[in-house]
């Protein structure tokens, strides 16, 4: 059975970057991963400042907003580091709370698809050809904590 999920008030919407899991990342805390992923676009660009504004407001919907601006310069190697980024930022989150963690856990070995309409690099797009790069690291991210929590209990 596959595992959709899109909104953070559906099911399995802890998957999603705009749910409210605060992570700590190079020593700065962030409201959501969708924070913290929008502000790295524009890490040592022109529009640098980006990087606090992004940081400072309420919602990821704005931080989404913000980072999607096509008026905004993001940094020059974006395309090479995004989904390192994405996949540092997701495993922080669910190392750090232990009650989505287990919700990640229990999907066992299903696939997790993004279920976004409009997305077919980070979800499956309306059509399912999409890419699925959100899912795909939720799944990897899944796998390296149980390999973590498998050592962990074979350790003396």
């Amino acid at each position: 059975m596959v595992i959709y999920f899109y909104k953070v008030e559906e099911p399995y919407g802890c998957f999603s970057n705009f749910s409210p899991h605060q992570i700590c990342l190079h020593g700065q805390d962030w409201l959501t991963v969708e924070h913290y992923y929008q502000a790295q676009k524009f890490v040592g660009s022109v529009d640098r400042r980006l990087v606090a504004a992004i940081r400072a407001v309420a919602t990821p919907q704005e931080a989404a907003e913000l980072g999607r601006d096509p008026n905004h310069r993001m940094r020059d190697d974006w395309e090479a580091v995004k989904i390192p980024i994405m996949r540092q930022a997701v495993l922080t989150k669910f190392l750090a709370h232990s009650d989505i963690q287990a919700i990640l856990l229990a999907t066992g070995d299903r696939v997790i698809v993004e279920d976004s309409p409009k997305d077919y690099y980070w979800g499956c797009g309306c059509d399912g050809s999409g890419q699925n790069h959100l899912g795909k690291i939720l799944m990897s991210v899944r796998s390296e904590i149980s390999q973590r929590r498998a050592v962990d209990q074979n350790s003396p």
